[in-house]
């Protein structure tokens, strides 16, 4: 059987380290990703004496970068005549407001918008390579969102760090309810899920000392809806602890669902 090529997006670090480690030693050929160079090489180095392979393929990109993101598509489509799966894992919270280079909210732009971007970007390679599938890491934080200001995207002026983290998980459990729907019949599946209030660099930042599981049980939903023949052919859903769950209400909401994805496609310049 040929073994499966997997992206995974922040994976030098925290919950995508792990889910990067064990799909490696599951035998699948991994692609790892970050912002840091050397850090992503200790890595390489690090799976590779683990898993007794080739050291894994890097990719440097800050995903904060609309033009870094369109940079790493572009070195997978070259490099690459298959994906079978993509997890779109990175993450960031913010507890000061910053902006991108475009004008956007860092923890918007970073949590949602370069998923969204790098998954269109990838989604002719991916239906190339089906059956294939696409898992983003959310978060029950998304139950905090009860309304969206619209008035307040995409720049957010009036910042809550919290609300933004909130916002920006919601935004990609829409996100993968539509992609789940445009890409029904393909051959590509879309997921997403809650990993776990996981013991990562992030958490540690925003709520130090926080209760937490550690980086391999909040990898295990990842490794799960990447490779289980369990969840083969399932799609749009919404996973905790490896199990479907249903997400808030309001993520269930079309018109909800069409406006975040059409800021979104409008900010990254797609259509």
């Amino acid at each position: 059987m040929t073994q499966p090529i997997i992206l995974i997006t922040g994976s030098t670090d925290g919950i995508g380290k792990a889910t990067a480690r064990e799909l490696a030693l599951l035998g699948a050929e991994v692609v790892i990703h970050g912002r840091n160079k050397q850090k992503g090489n200790d890595v390489q180095k690090e799976l590779a004496k683990i898993t007794g392979n080739k050291m894994p393929d890097l990719l440097i990109a800050d995903l904060s970068s609309r033009d870094q993101v369109r940079q790493m598509a572009e070195e997978i489509n070259s490099r690459y005549t298959r994906l079978n799966v993509l997890i779109n894992n990175a993450g960031t919270y913010e507890k000061k407001r910053r902006l991108t280079k475009y004008g956007v909210e860092m923890t918007f732009a970073v949590n949602y918008l370069a998923p969204f971007f790098l998954t269109r970007l990838l989604l002719p390679l991916l239906k190339k390579s089906t059956p294939s599938r696409i898992v983003t890491v959310a978060s029950s934080a998304h139950e905090d969102v009860d309304y969206i200001d619209w008035d307040n995207l995409p720049a957010q002026d009036h910042y809550d760090s919290w609300g933004a983290y909130a916002l920006s998980k919601f935004a990609d459990i829409t996100f993968t309810y539509t992609l789940a729907r445009l890409t029904e019949g393909t051959g590509v599946v879309a997921n997403c899920l809650h990993p776990g209030v996981t013991d990562t660099k992030l958490l540690r930042s925003a709520f130090p000392g926080y209760p937490a599981i550690s980086p391999e049980e909040g990898a295990r939903t990842s490794v799960y809806l990447a490779i289980s023949p369990d969840v083969a052919g399932i799609s749009g859903q919404y996973f905790d602890n490896r199990k479907q769950v249903r997400s808030s209400a309001l993520t269930h909401d079309c018109s909800v669902q069409d406006r975040l994805w059409n800021l979104a496609d409008s900010l990254m310049k797609i259509s």
